[in-house]
């Protein structure tokens, strides 16, 4: 995507995300800690990547599937000496939670949902790392990967896909922690703007995109899988539709030549067949016309796919 048309009438936010740093509350997702000894085991039976195999300070993208291997939510989780911190979207806090304990039996493993207490900070945006540096704050290099600051947790994670950091902080100290950042030259980012360019960078979102409705491999999230890991809850139907190549649709971003976005579940059409359904939609300042996020038949799926929104205009799968 290039970004270098991004206007002055483009809100601070979304033009902070593009060329310098964001700040983002995010302290709604939802935060799970789990401890005991069983905790690795448990977690890696319940999770389609690798758990068992991760160390104090590194971490991983994961899904929670169903018996059916439908997607209950997905989560960024994190390894540390003592325990796993669960970080998840706001809408699947409480599901997870008790989709955790009801398979806890005779494991030695306790949840406890640290949502209220630990509050989530985002700084995204190509300027994020020098923002941080600025208030000497040492950060972790590889994606997942986690660093104590002063006993604030700092994750190598974003939620737009402009690169950047999560970190969670006692509630308490959130104040401080937002005015040493806006001090050292971030901007408070809007959630539209924050949407905008999620969408801009082909970004999915558990709640938005991705739901029970869809198959692991229909949201493209493939680093989200491990296929050498032993068993997890829904593994059967994920390995089927590997060996069987069985999806008959998949995420995909594309651009819509309009400057007004469809509604979600419009239908996208290829010689007056249905191809592609919207999932999201937004304007984009530096496109200049719309963007989407869209399930798109297997069949019409190529990068430079044409396709035609009745009543709007014509888009192209972008790669």
């Amino acid at each position: 995507m290039d970004v270098t048309s991004v206007t002055a009438e483009a809100g601070s936010g979304y033009r902070a995300l593009h060329e310098n740093a964001g700040i983002l509350d995010l302290s709604g997702r939802g935060k799970i800690r789990a401890t005991g000894e069983d905790r690795a085991r448990l977690l890696h039976a319940m999770t389609t990547n690798q758990v068992q195999a991760l160390k104090p300070g590194e971490g991983c993208y994961v899904f929670f599937l169903n018996a059916q291997g439908r997607i209950l939510g997905d989560a960024n989780l994190f390894c540390f000496e003592d325990s796993f911190l669960l970080d998840t979207e706001p809408e699947t806090r409480t599901k997870l939670y008790e989709h955790l304990d009801r398979y806890i039996i005779a494991d030695d493993v306790s949840l406890e949902d640290l949502t209220e207490s630990l509050a989530t900070i985002a700084i995204e945006g190509p300027g994020a790392r020098q923002i941080l540096e600025s208030l000497r704050a040492p950060l972790p290099e590889a994606p997942y990967s986690t660093t104590i600051w002063n006993g604030r947790v700092i994750a190598r994670v974003d939620s737009t896909g402009s690169g950047g950091f999560f970190v969670f902080v006692p509630v308490a100290e959130k104040p401080a922690l937002c005015d040493g950042l806006l001090a050292a030259g971030a901007v408070p980012v809007a959630a539209d703007e924050a949407r905008i360019v999620r969408i801009e960078h082909g970004r999915p979102r558990y709640g938005d995109e991705i739901s029970e409705r869809y198959l692991l491999q229909e949201t493209g999230q493939m680093h989200a899988v491990s296929f050498s890991k032993g068993c997890y809850l829904g593994q059967e139907i994920v390995e089927r539709v590997r060996s069987r190549a069985q999806i008959h649709r998949v995420l995909k971003r594309l651009e819509i030549d309009s400057t007004e976005p469809p509604q979600p579940g419009t239908k996208l059409k290829v010689d007056d067949k249905d191809a592609a359904e919207i999932s999201s939609a937004a304007f984009s300042p530096a496109v200049g016309k719309v963007i989407a996020l869209a399930y798109v038949r297997v069949q019409y799926a190529e990068p430079g796919t044409q396709m035609t929104v009745p009543g709007i205009g014509a888009a192209r799968l972008t790669p």
